[in-house]
């Protein structure tokens, strides 16, 4: 199962953004395919602040934008959301002790130990962060091999 993170969210969210067309072929790739994928909730609720944030985007997305776009991916019935869990922490205790991670950092981790915990065999995100966490093979499908 891929799991996919915030900015490829926003990436196909945001149509001024210059990355939007591939991202926006890489996650509807997801979305058309009979395997299943998924986002973690923590990704859902990053992507609502991000494309939403003034600071961030001038014009920033109307909430009911944002929100439309998140109803989109959920109408796949393929998509399942990764959520803690009985289990959970210990993968977070794990991945951070082993990573030395302290600050913001937790954050990357959380979504790493999300990914693991529901079994998530890749996790494609442009986040280069990703590669503190070898538990998990990270790609970035806007970039072509």
């Amino acid at each position: 199962m891929i799991a996919v993170d915030t900015n490829l969210l926003i990436y196909a969210h945001r149509e001024d953004n210059e990355f939007h067309a591939a991202a926006k072929d890489s996650v509807d790739s997801l979305r058309h395919r009979p395997a299943a994928w998924a986002i973690p909730w923590p990704c859902i609720h990053e992507f609502i602040g991000i494309a939403t944030h003034p600071g961030i985007y001038k014009p920033a997305s109307a909430l009911a934008e944002a929100l439309g776009f998140v109803d989109s991916l959920l109408a796949s019935p393929q998509l399942h959301l990764l959520a803690e869990s009985h289990g959970y922490f210990e993968k977070l205790r794990d991945i951070a002790t082993l990573a030395r991670l302290k600050g913001p950092r937790i954050h990357d981790a959380r979504i790493v130990a999300l990914c693991l915990h529901h079994g998530a065999s890749e996790l494609w995100s442009a986040d280069r962060d990703f590669s503190a966490f070898p538990q998990l093979n990270v790609r970035n499908p806007l970039v072509k091999k």
